[in-house]
Order: structure tokens, then C-alpha cells, then sequence
């Protein structure tokens, strides 16, 4: 069973039970915390406490507000403009665009380096982030050279969600762990599409059908904007399922 949220305000008291600790990994403060010596964390924002035990990294879960890129993080970025070996991409609106390097596709050479228009969609990896440098993103793993899933995003359609639904999207159990039914429901029922999450806030839905990439995407958003819950969101598929016939 999934540990209950845990949700707090600008000064609160944090129990040093929920502060992750490692013996080789110096604590990582993620948004939404500052320390206060010698040994006190105070929130700065208000939101949901999300810790990652296995970095040893603790940050403030806001659902509304500008995406903040962090190493490792995936997205869904358009882009903007292209220079001679960069993409500018655009993470989310009113924010300055991040890099792309043109060769960090999978076999990407000069020559077959993709050619992105702006307006163009891609999934991918944040691979650069710090207060001093422009941060970066790839579509390859530096590991392994392999596109791992990322590249650009062809057809479908890219929907607006906020940061606490791309989070809850991007747990491994979205049902259970997310509480978000609505995919599931609609692929028990017969629907074929294709997501793909951007922990920026973006989500983007591909299918042979026009309609059923309405359908899901208007399914997500509602069930953000709504907080619906479990019952709810079924109620709600089988709503939409009734208007595609």
C-alpha cells in the first residue's frame, strides 16, 4: 500500500523521519527546501514532500507554477529554432527555451541528424541543469547510445496537464500508486493509443483515431482539473466510450 502523502506549508516542522538519509550520498535539497544550519529543513513552498531514498533527495511537489528542469527528469519539449548544432526547445510557456544538441540522437551523424521544424514535438532526457549553464536535454542514453524511447514526438496530440498529474503519471503503478484509472479503463475496453508523459507538464496522446486521442487526453485533463477520484474517473470513460459510438 502506497505510504500516505504527506503535504506541507512555508515553515513547517518536517519530522526527521521523513528526511531521507544514505551513508555515502551527501543529501540533495530539490525545490521548495532550504537548510537551515546546523541540521534543520524548513520548506520554502507550500505542496506535497517527495522523497527519492534511492538518490538521497528531498524536494516540495507543487501542482501549479513554471516546470524547474532537474538531471534525469523526462519531458516533452517544442521546438522553437534551430542553430548550427543546437535546437532550442521550450519546456513550458513563458520560460526560456533549453538546449537540444543536434547529434544527441540515437545514430545521429551530420548527415543523419533529424530535421526538426519549429513546432516540432520531442520526448526527452534533461541531461544538464544548474543555475550557470543553459540546461541541456538529449534523446539518447549516454550509456548505451540507444534512443531508449525518446526522439521526436510524430502526430498525436500534446495536452496541458499540471506538474502534480505528470507526476502521478509518471509512477510506476498509475493506478494504484497515482490513483489514475482513466488509461487502464480505457484500454480494458478496447481503445489502442500511445502516450507519453513530460514531467513539464505535458502529456501527448497518439491513435489511428482522432477521436480516441480526444477522448483520453480530455479524460486526463478532466481528471486534473476536477480531482477526480477513482469511481469518478470510471464514471467518466464510460461517459466519453458512450460518445465515440
Amino acid at each position: 500500500m502506497a505510504a500516505e502523502p504527506v503535504f506541507v506549508l512555508p515553515g513547517d516542522h518536517i519530522d526527521p523521519s521523513l528526511i531521507p538519509s544514505h551513508p555515502k550520498k551527501a543529501l540533495r535539497l530539490g525545490p521548495g527546501l532550504r537548510h537551515v544550519p546546523p541540521t534543520d529543513v524548513l520548506p520554502t513552498l507550500a505542496g506535497q514532500l517527495v522523497t527519492d531514498r534511492q538518490k538521497n533527495a528531498i524536494r516540495v511537489e507543487t501542482s501549479e507554477g513554471h516546470y524547474v528542469p532537474r538531471v534525469g527528469e523526462l519531458v516533452i519539449g517544442t521546438v522553437n529554432k534551430s542553430a548550427a548544432d543546437v535546437y532550442y526547445v521550450f519546456l513550458s510557456d513563458h520560460t526560456a527555451p533549453v538546449l537540444l544538441p543536434q547529434l544527441s540522437f540515437e545514430s545521429a551523424t551530420r548527415k543523419t541528424r533529424p530535421m526538426l521544424a519549429p513546432g516540432a514535438l520531442v520526448y526527452a532526457r534533461v541531461s544538464l541543469a544548474n543555475k550557470h549553464m543553459d540546461p541541456e536535454i538529449e534523446c539518447v542514453s549516454a550509456t548505451t547510445g540507444k534512443s531508449d524511447g525518446l526522439g521526436p514526438l510524430a502526430g498525436g496530440m500534446l495536452f496541458n496537464i499540471s506538474l502534480g498529474m505528470a507526476r502521478r503519471l509518471m509512477l510506476p503503478k498509475t493506478a494504484a500508486d497515482g490513483e489514475v484509472a482513466v488509461l487502464d479503463e480505457f484500454a480494458s475496453l478496447g481503445l489502442q493509443f500511445e502516450t507519453a508523459t513530460g514531467r513539464n507538464g505535458k502529456f501527448w496522446v497518439d491513435s489511428d483515431s482522432a477521436k480516441t486521442v480526444i477522448a483520453v487526453g480530455r479524460a486526463i485533463q478532466e481528471t486534473d482539473e476536477r480531482r477526480l477520484s477513482v469511481q469518478d474517473q470510471k464514471k467518466l470513460v464510460k461517459a466519453l466510450i458512450k460518445g465515440l459510438n
